[in-house]
């Protein structure tokens, strides 16, 4: 008789029945080719940077739907770049080598994303990851802005994002050695310069203030989503079930797979048991992984975009102001 679902499971079965997933990915892995393993997100990563000129040609535009057409090029393109780039460096899953994953790290987190990859990494993959769910460590309750209403939270907060980042990436410097924190402050100023720059001599803004609400408009252009996407977690996670228990999976959404990555979207579960696959990696392995966890009657937990909004929403007390500063919810989730 196999276990139910909620039923405990002891260590050493917990271990098996990770070794024999394990193995099962393994062999989709071995039969993968490079372009699926990291050509696939390399192309969609690329395809992101070749996209910016347009973008920022369109923005030159008098027309109002060419303009919001560059808006939405750079938009999508800077969220594909800073948060599925830099989830995807974080985790060493662009490439093979360890010097160029450290590379791709920088660029994505620093340069792109505003914020510093020591923190980035930290915060991540040994916190988040490491802690799924446990209450005050890798919970969605680091999210949190307990003087603000749910509404304010969850329709207005997201605009801060942009502005928020930086100014907590410059916070965590104090912590890090000065040669890190001198190379991280001169990518990060790099990044918000080169953006400015552009909108002034590519874009053809022609006073500072609309060049920076410009960018402020871009930057947050997917704010809400990646903020919701980020508080959208499961219950507090046991023992063996704690990778599958602790996310889940929302359906396929194709704007926010593009941008965030299936890995944070759709294959979200299948990410935390192998977050060293790529997003591709990651879709690919799920009919595999979801088979398995449901023949093992494991959870496997998926809901809906507008579900989740709604829990969190009408218990918004309960998840997010009766928790352990939004001074997390910046960076990498």
């Amino acid at each position: 008789m196999e276990p139910a679902r909620d039923a405990p499971l002891e260590s050493g079965g917990a271990e098996a029945l990770l070794g024999e997933l394990e193995a099962l990915v393994r062999e989709v892995v071995r039969a993968s080719s490079w372009w699926e393993r990291h050509g696939v997100d390399c192309a969609i990563l690329a395809l992101s940077l070749f996209a910016l000129p347009a973008g920022f040609l369109c923005l030159r535009s008098e027309n109002v739907l060419v303009f919001a057409l560059g808006v939405t090029i750079l938009g999508v393109c800077h969220y594909t770049l800073t948060v599925k780039g830099s989830h995807l460096a974080i985790h060493g899953a662009l490439t093979e080598s360890k010097r160029w994953s450290k590379i791709w790290a920088l660029f994505f987190v620093e340069v792109c994303t505003a914020f510093t990859a020591e923190y980035g990494r930290y915060g991540h993959v040994k916190m988040h990851h490491g802690y799924t769910n446990v209450l005050g460590l890798g919970d969605s309750s680091t999210w949190r802005l307990p003087f603000l209403n749910r509404y304010v939270y969850m329709f207005l907060a997201p605009f801060l994002i942009p502005i928020i980042t930086p100014l907590v990436a410059v916070e965590r410097l104090r912590k890090v050695e000065l040669r890190a924190a001198l190379r991280t402050f001169g990518l990060i100023l790099l990044g918000l310069y080169s953006h400015y720059w552009l909108l002034l001599n590519v874009s053809g803004f022609k006073s500072p203030g609309s060049a920076l609400a410009c960018m402020l408009l871009t930057r947050s252009l997917l704010a809400h989503p990646y903020l919701h996407v980020n508080i959208f977690q499961d219950k507090k996670p046991r023992r063996i079930h704690m990778m599958s228990l602790g996310v889940l999976n929302l359906p396929r959404l194709p704007v926010l797979d593009w941008a965030f990555g299936h890995s944070i979207i759709s294959c979200h579960v299948e990410h935390h048991l192998f977050p060293q696959l790529s997003d591709n990696m990651c879709l690919k392995v799920k009919p595999v992984v979801s088979q398995f966890l449901h023949e093992k009657q494991l959870p496997y937990n998926e809901d809906s975009y507008l579900a989740r909004f709604w829990l969190f929403l009408s218990r918004y007390e309960e998840l997010m102001v009766q928790a352990p500063p939004i001074t997390e919810l910046v960076g990498l989730q």
